[in-house]
């Protein structure tokens, strides 16, 4: 049986990586429920359909420049909405503490004594790769994934790539730098020719992949006019995509 939803709290929700159909039941349930939403940037306008037109939905998504102000703002106004008993939700893209800065909201929240709920989402990290039929792990090739974000702090330094070592990568926010991020790669120490992919707007009618040699794999995203969101896939499982995709196709046309 379902659990119930509650006014006077924050639902923190996980709105997946893009298609409204990989909404966990919870999350959709929580949605259908709300009186307040609070949204990421990229949370796609199919999944927000889902809540009631009569809720107020508001724009939150980080904008370049955007700092902790900005965040402290919208846990205010989210107290504020939950102190008026109405049902809040922080809808996240992904997973809530996936690189989504969830868990600091959670934090604000509760330092504030407001009762909240966090519905875990799929995290475009594995969503996005196995809707391109590369599977992050698999037996004899990779038994480790490592799941980095590309946009930091410092845009020149990017990931430590010394001691961030697994048999897959997956870099998250990394579509705008993807020369910058493949060049560290390599200067650290990978192989110039692992296998690498390019997967934009993973899971919606608007994805594309390019795959390619580590060194040549941002060359080939910008000829093929890929764009942010993107993610990068490193590893030797990108290999699996040319023999998994063909079938994963087959298998979706014939079942129309």
């Amino acid at each position: 049986m379902s659990r119930a939803i509650a006014g006077g709290r924050v639902y923190l929700v996980g709105a997946g990586p893009g298609d409204p159909d990989l909404l966990t039941v919870r999350a959709a349930a929580v949605l259908g429920a709300a009186e307040a939403v609070y949204h990421d940037r990229l949370v796609g306008g199919d999944v927000l359909a889902l809540a009631p037109a009569a809720a107020s939905v508001v724009d939150v998504g980080h904008r370049a420049g955007g700092g902790r102000r900005d965040l402290e703002d919208v846990i205010e106004q989210m107290a504020g909405c939950a102190r008026r008993g109405l049902v809040v939700v922080r809808l996240k893209g992904g997973d809530p503490f996936v690189f989504g800065r969830g868990s600091e909201e959670l934090q604000g929240l509760l330092a504030q004594d407001v009762p909240c709920e966090v519905v875990p989402g799929i995290t475009s990290a594995l969503a996005g790769p196995a809707a391109a039929g590369i599977p992050v792990t698999h037996r004899g090739l990779a038994s480790s994934v490592v799941i980095v974000t590309g946009h930091g702090r410092d845009p020149e330094r990017g990931p430590c790539w010394d001691r961030l070592r697994g048999d897959t990568v997956v870099v998250l926010m990394g579509g705008a730098r993807l020369a910058l991020l493949s060049a560290q790669m390599v200067e650290a120490g990978w192989d110039p020719a692992t296998p690498a992919a390019v997967v934009m707007a993973a899971t919606t009618d608007r994805q594309r992949q390019v795959s390619g040699r580590l060194d040549e794999i941002a060359e080939r995203a910008g000829r093929a006019g890929l764009a942010p969101p993107s993610i990068l896939v490193v590893g030797g499982v990108v290999a699996l995509a040319g023999e998994l995709m063909p079938a994963m196709l087959s298998a979706a046309v014939s079942s129309v």
